[in-house]
């Protein structure tokens, strides 16, 4: 509530009607209307207003009655402006008429479906005119909470995430939003509908999408957005994901039995740490799966979700953990393999897709999600040290001999290649870092930058550029990637206090 500037000015009231039932209408919001002198409504030029016809019960003979008529409707219009620029114009003269009455003592209610600060009009009345009368804006029952009270359905539970969306988005953005989250509403059909239907659909999410139109209003419809014709959409219309954790938990419906679908194998990168760098696709996935697989320690990043099994093992049984995937798919399960960083750098989406060609597992669907690189994360915390060409290396003597890996340093050293360096050491392997600095320091000077990325992303990240003359293979272990520069690749420390080491290879390379 703004502070009053002077008793003489009348006050402003932003007035939630509900989503249409005038039944739904709260007592607060009776109320104002009954102590408003002038009660303004939003319309089409056709004049009919759906906010006048929720509150026309409470409308009075001796109240002044302010319609708002839009200019326009649509993005078409000869305004020089364009359509922000009538529609602009139209707030600002709208503005006027209701200050005007507030100027001379009125208490003026400006009706809103829904609720005032939600996707209202009245809000463009706010923006210019609470700060300068006394205001108060009487919230209402959002569309959104009456679209899930008429479907019956729980629209979030627990620790859901419910996204509000319009559906004038453009359709790959929508389309990602759905993948990622876990209930949705998506307001503002009407025209928008087919690119609606069409982002629900490449997001995965077409089966499960509700369609509710008009809700608590005459011509009430109700349905699955997969049948509705796309003509016969109307503007007050939205769309629907419920809540999955009430799906999980909830009775399965006879037609539609667990785990008899088609099932299908889902390799999923998590990216290098957090849930920050987790794609939308990829947390999509992992809230779509009935089963999560994979190595314990990246199981555990995988939120909890009721109804979802979890089946983690050991790091080194990367053919076991994919023939189980997949016989998990083989009963009709969708299974989520996870890995960490990329599934196709160094991790599960080989292993999968290596025993998904043998006879049993020909005919189950895998498909592979991207995650951010290891490499990448290090990189960019250090500056663009992949600037120009590089190579990833994996110094794991573990499923390849050494001598191959020393052949490929060499050749990729004497390519003057930036060298990204996967599983450096670990307990049991504690001499490849120091027989790899060896090996490079044959091609290249003792000062070139060596970028140590350690735990990127997590609580533990520590990021240091070190020269490789001065590389000391016991300050690496297995969570530490290494970024070994080129004859090009320069560090300069910049930045205030001392600053810190900036690592770049550049883009263009100098001629022979």
């Amino acid at each position: 509530m703004s502070e009053q500037q002077s008793p003489a000015t009348g006050r402003l009231y932003g007035v939630g009607l509900g989503p249409g039932d005038p039944s739904l209408m709260t007592l607060r919001a009776v109320e104002c209307i009954a102590a408003a002198d002038v009660v303004a409504y939003h319309s089409a030029r056709h004049g009919r207003s759906i906010a006048r016809s929720i509150a026309e019960r409470h409308l009075r003979a001796d109240h002044i009655e302010e319609p708002l008529v839009y200019p326009v409707t649509t993005e078409t219009t000869d305004h020089p402006g364009g359509y922000r620029g009538a529609m602009e114009e139209f707030y600002e003269e709208a503005a006027a008429r209701l200050a005007a009455h507030l100027d001379a003592g009125r208490t003026v209610a400006v009706l809103a479906e829904g609720d005032p600060l939600f996707y209202s009009s009245y809000m463009h009345m706010h923006k210019r005119l609470s700060h300068r009368y006394p205001t108060e804006v009487v919230p209402g029952v959002t569309s959104v909470s009456a679209a899930a009270a008429r479907l019956g359905e729980p629209l979030v539970e627990g620790e859901e995430v419910l996204t509000v969306l319009p559906g004038t988005l453009p359709e790959e953005e929508l389309a990602a939003r759905l993948a990622a989250t876990d209930s949705a509403v998506v307001m503002k059909l009407g025209r928008t509908f087919p690119a609606v239907r069409g982002a629900l659909e490449r997001s995965g999410r077409l089966a499960e999408a509700r369609y509710v139109e008009r809700a608590t209003m005459p011509g009430e419809r109700t349905g699955r957005v997969a049948e509705v014709d796309p003509e016969s959409v109307p503007y007050f219309s939205v769309a629907v994901l419920p809540s999955r954790v009430a799906a999980a938990t909830g009775p399965v419906p006879a037609e539609e039995p667990a785990g008899t679908g088609g099932g299908e194998v889902v390799v999923v990168g998590l990216g290098p740490a957090g849930p920050r760098w987790l794609t939308p696709e990829a947390r999509g996935e992992l809230a779509a799966a009935e089963d999560v697989v994979g190595y314990t320690t990246y199981v555990d990043r995988v939120p909890l979700r009721p109804g979802q099994r979890r089946h983690a093992s050991d790091n080194k049984v990367e053919s076991e953990r994919a023939e189980f995937a997949l016989d998990l798919a083989r009963q009709g399960r969708r299974v989520a393999v996870v890995s960490s960083g990329d599934p196709g750098v160094f991790a599960m989406a080989s292993a999968v897709l290596e025993v998904a060609s043998e006879g049993p597992y020909r005919d189950i669907p895998v498909r592979i999600v991207p995650g951010m690189t290891a490499a990448h994360a290090a990189a960019a915390r250090a500056g663009a040290p992949l600037g120009h060409d590089y190579a990833v290396v994996s110094l794991s003597d573990r499923l390849k001999p050494w001598e191959v890996i020393a052949e490929r340093l060499r050749a990729a050293a004497a390519a003057d290649l930036v060298l990204a360096l996967y599983n450096p050491g670990s307990r049991s392997r504690v001499w490849q870092v120091g027989k790899a600095r060896d090996l490079l320091l044959e091609h290249r000077s003792p000062d070139t930058p060596v970028v140590l990325g350690r735990d990127v992303g997590g609580p533990e990240e520590s990021v240091r550029v070190v020269r490789l003359g001065e590389l000391v293979p016991e300050e690496v272990d297995m969570r530490t990637l290494l970024i070994v520069g080129s004859t090009q690749t320069r560090a300069v420390r910049r930045g205030p206090g001392g600053g810190t080491d900036i690592v770049w290879t550049p883009r263009r390379y100098p001629e022979r």
